[in-house]
């Protein structure tokens, strides 16, 4: 029990895309999830005597995610080490468990977003997604302020909702947006972060949230695809430095969460402990997903 709490508490801690940052769905069985996702409906004036017979009518279609094979983390710990050891051995292993499960997750999604900013429309009355080339964004804050106002734009010329908008980036980018005046001078209206704190909160109406896990995202994983996914995740990611999206871009189906096994092998001297859960990830909306990249 005390192993299985140490776990569940490091994955939440380490997870940056928790259900405000995309749609999830949890099934009891199956192998696969339908999202519908509809177009936009239609107005037009009506002419005397003409019979409405429904002919604007609502585009409409779904998308389906798929279950990958369990994800798995798993450690053995030798019941001699155990003994000799100073510290708590367990909940070092247990930390770094949940942290690699968490990291895979917040990995997948990520290039799933970029994925999703350069995929076209899923049905008709909806939009595609938005690609912004900023050749110093990773270096010039300015520019990168200047092209996630752009991708604000994107995002309310397809109609997607204001709020629910993040951007994800490294910490790099990160604290070269703290540095800027215009976020956090009051003269700019800019009370959207702290710079003693080196924080920032919005751009555009968009939350800012870094990862560590971006920095491993945007790479080229053209050549990265594994056996036990079932949904796509690669490509070549190594010119992205942000990503700006609404909730509704990607989507997570749940057919197992979190569960923690730990067992004693009295053959080997010593606990075998597991981490396993069994989701999907897949693109919902690539309208609601634009990549800011350098090239």
């Amino acid at each position: 029990k005390v192993f299985s709490g140490e776990v569940l508490t490091s994955f939440t801690r380490n997870n940056i895309f928790n259900e405000q940052l995309h749609s999830v769905r949890t099934i009891s069985s199956g192998k696969s999830a339908s999202f519908p996702v509809l177009g936009t409906a239609t107005a037009a004036y009506h002419s005397v005597g003409t019979p409405l017979v429904g002919a604007n009518q609502i585009k409409a279609n779904e998308k389906i995610i798929t279950i990958d094979d369990l994800l798995i983390s798993h450690s053995f710990i030798s019941e001699l080490d155990e003994a000799k050891a100073h510290f708590d051995y367990r909940s070092i292993y247990s930390k770094e468990m949940g942290e690699a499960l968490a990291n895979k997750i917040d990995q997948h999604l990520l290039q799933l977003i970029v994925l999703a900013a350069r995929s076209s429309a899923t049905t008709n009355g909806t939009g595609s997604g938005n690609v912004i080339t900023d050749a110093d964004a990773d270096t010039n804050a300015a520019s990168l302020i200047t092209s996630i106002f752009e991708a604000a734009e994107d995002l309310d010329n397809d109609n997607v909702p204001a709020e629910d908008r993040f951007a994800v980036m490294t910490p790099n980018l990160y604290y070269n947006l703290v540095q800027n005046d215009k976020i956090l001078n009051r003269d700019f209206g800019g009370q959207n972060g702290v710079y003693a704190d080196g924080s920032v909160l919005k751009v555009a109406g968009i939350n800012i949230v870094k990862s560590n896990t971006a920095t491993t995202a945007f790479t080229d994983q053209s050549g990265a695809s594994t056996t036990g996914q079932n949904n796509t995740y690669t490509g070549n990611f190594s010119t992205t430095q942000c990503v700006v999206f609404h909730k509704s871009a990607v989507g997570t189906v749940k057919l197992k969460d979190l569960k923690m096994e730990s067992e004693y092998d009295i053959r080997r001297q010593g606990t075998l402990m597991v981490g396993k859960l069994a989701y999907g990830h897949g693109i919902l909306r690539p309208e609601s997903a634009v990549e800011i990249k350098t090239s």
